[in-house]
C-alpha cells in the first residue's frame, strides 16, 4: 500500500512540475513608472555609413502596434570578419534620465542578438538605443521604437 501511495505521489509531483515548467512567465522590460518619465531631449546624432555591427529590430515590428507582453528580438550581424562582443551591448530606454535595460536583458544576450520572451511593455509609444560593438572595437548604436497597444 505504501508503495502505492509514493508511486502515485511521484506521478502527481511530476505533472505539476512538467506543468509549471511549460508555464511562460512575462518578465518586465519597462516599468509603468519608468514609461511616465519625460522623453529624452535631444537627437542621437549617428554617423552615415559604418564598419560596425548591424542592429535589426526582427521582433515586434518597428512601429507596428503590438500588445504586451511579446517577444522583443534584435539581431545583430557583424561586417566582414568581425565577431560581434555580447558583452558590449547595451540597451538604453530613452527617457530623462536614460533607463539602462542592459540589467534585465542580459541573459537574453548572445552574440547574434536579443531574444527576450514575453516583454511586458506599458501602453505607449517606447524609444530604445541598442550599442553593440565588434571584437575590433567598431560600434553601432540603432535606435528603433516600439508602439504598444492600450
Amino acid at each position: 500500500m505504501k508503495d502505492k501511495k509514493q508511486t502515485y505521489f511521484g506521478i502527481c509531483v511530476s505533472i505539476t512540475l512538467l506543468i509549471l515548467a511549460n508555464q511562460v512567465v512575462a518578465a518586465s522590460l519597462i516599468t509603468a513608472k519608468e514609461a511616465a518619465l519625460p522623453a529624452a531631449s535631444g537627437t542621437l546624432a549617428t554617423r552615415g555609413i559604418s564598419r560596425g555591427p548591424a542592429v535589426k529590430l526582427s521582433s515586434p515590428e518597428a512601429d507596428v502596434p503590438v500588445s504586451s507582453p511579446f517577444d522583443f528580438k534584435v539581431l545583430f550581424e557583424a561586417r566582414g570578419e568581425g565577431k560581434i562582443d555580447p558583452n558590449s551591448v547595451k540597451v538604453v530606454y530613452m527617457k530623462s534620465p536614460f533607463v539602462d535595460l542592459t540589467p534585465r536583458l542580459k541573459p537574453a544576450i548572445t552574440p547574434t542578438g536579443i531574444n527576450f520572451s514575453k516583454a511586458e511593455v506599458p501602453p505607449g509609444t517606447h524609444t530604445i538605443r541598442v550599442t553593440v560593438k565588434d571584437l575590433d572595437g567598431r560600434e553601432t548604436n540603432q535606435v528603433m521604437t516600439i508602439v504598444v497597444n492600450k
